[in-house]
């Protein structure tokens, strides 16, 4: 339930969904797994896991969704070694090289042959469709991970109008002059990471963990240029993230205290304790885009 990464995503044209008519939309998109000849198999499951039974979750206004995707794990090595050795098999007994679009057909035919006995693997990936404040939060430190979700989001409802968020000012500007101000405006407060980077090719890039980053030594690679790519926050007493230049947010880490603010929902029903972890991270993680984009000086106008 608890995300651990947020890729973000802002509509750049009013949306607006309702629960019934979104689960309608990815019904035709449901995960099936990998049949005997499929590489990859990819489609949206049940929002809340084995104990859910939709494939969307709503709470207000909020939409939480899931995507399965299984992979057929087929070593590259174990079809070259293959090829090979079928390769020299037919030259041997036909006395000729093979041309390369007969060895294509080969390896596309070994292909098939081992797809049946290869090992697959799944992963999920989630998102958060939060109309009330125009964005998408997709739950993957991979850009092209969350690019693929809402592709078959914006397959199955036909349209979606999103863009990666980004901000009037680069992010890497705004970190720089926290970091060289030692200041960070409230509810965040700055850490012991980061990394520094140069605009040119020459400069090189410079990684600080665990270190107080008011000192002399950090703050002198500003002093010839460097800027902050990444610093590591706090959102006041709830969440521990990194935040990138890019926009995205990786590490995200909601305090124990925090999380055990649905203690009282106890474990009992495990299904209510899921949807009152919903709500909670959910309002929690709102709160804290609307504070970023506040501490960050406000996001790009959208073309």
């Amino acid at each position: 339930m608890w995300f651990k990464n947020l890729t973000v995503y802002r509509f750049n044209k009013p949306f607006s969904v309702d629960t019934e008519a979104l689960e309608t939309s990815l019904e035709d998109f449901t995960f099936s797994p990998c049949s005997s000849q499929d590489v990859s198999k990819f489609g949206f499951s049940k929002a809340l896991g084995k104990l859910g039974h939709t494939l969307v979750h709503s709470a207000g206004d909020r939409h939480l969704i899931c995507a399965t995707k299984e992979e057929k794990i087929l070593p590259s090595q174990v079809v070259k070694e293959a090829l090979e050795e079928k390769v020299a098999q037919i030259e041997a007994e036909e006395d000729r090289k093979l041309a390369k679009k007969e060895k294509d057909a080969l390896k596309d035919e070994i292909t098939t042959t081992l797809l049946p006995r290869a090992f697959s693997r799944r992963s999920q990936i989630s998102a958060l469709i939060l109309p009330e404040i125009e964005m998408i939060l997709v739950d993957s430190s991979s850009a092209a991970k969350a690019e693929e979700l809402l592709a078959l989001l914006r397959k199955a409802l036909g349209s979606l109008p999103v863009i990666p968020m980004s901000f009037k000012t680069p992010i890497e500007t705004q970190l720089t002059e926290w970091l060289k101000d030692n200041s960070t405006p409230a509810p965040f407060e700055m850490q012991d990471e980061a990394e520094l980077k140069s605009d040119s090719d020459e400069g090189g890039i410079v990684r600080f963990k665990q270190q107080d980053l008011t000192e002399n030594e950090v703050l002198a690679h500003l002093e010839v240029g460097k800027q902050v790519h990444k610093l590591a926050l706090h959102f006041g007493q709830s969440i521990a993230f990194l935040l990138q230049s890019d926009a995205s947010i990786k590490r995200l880490k909601f305090s124990e205290e925090f999380r055990a603010g649905n203690d009282e929902v106890g474990t009992e029903d495990p299904l209510a304790r899921l949807d009152a972890d919903f709500a909670l991270m959910g309002s929690e993680l709102i709160a804290l885009m609307n504070a970023l984009v506040e501490a960050l000086g406000g996001l790009e106008e959208s073309l």
